[in-house]
């Protein structure tokens, strides 16, 4: 009887492990995961404004702003973030959708390696 009771306490044991391990995962890597996706919202609304005040003196003019410059000066602010991304323009908005991802520490040993998060953000290139 001795014995039966043992390997009970053990298979109890082994299972509340594993259900910290994943609610440890849960926590820490969710967080990770959420700061990630602030750090990736943060870049776009920055990239989608340095596009727009990258075009102010040409716009201040009252020329056409430059696409290409636009493009440079919010992938520049990406870049210096750390995140990928997709810059556009169009019709007087710039759109900046902005991805990264972060490395796991508790759910990678259940085979979840990573998690992705993203952001987004436009800004209108208003006429002066």
């Amino acid at each position: 009887m001795r014995d039966q009771r043992g390997q009970a306490v053990s298979v109890f044991v082994a299972v509340s492990v594993v259900g910290l391990l994943l609610v440890c995962g849960l926590v820490v890597d969710g967080g990770a995961q959420a700061e990630a996706a602030r750090r990736a919202q943060t870049a776009a609304a920055l990239a989608s404004r340095a596009a727009v005040d990258s075009t102010a003196t040409a716009r201040l003019a009252g020329n056409p702003p430059e696409a290409g410059q636009a493009v440079a000066a919010a992938r520049q602010v990406l870049a210096a973030h750390r995140v990928e991304g997709e810059v556009s323009l169009r019709a007087g908005w710039v759109e900046v959708h902005a991805t990264t991802r972060v490395e796991t520490v508790f759910l990678s040993l259940i085979g979840i390696t990573t998690l992705g998060a993203s952001g987004s953000a436009t800004a209108e290139l208003q006429e002066s």
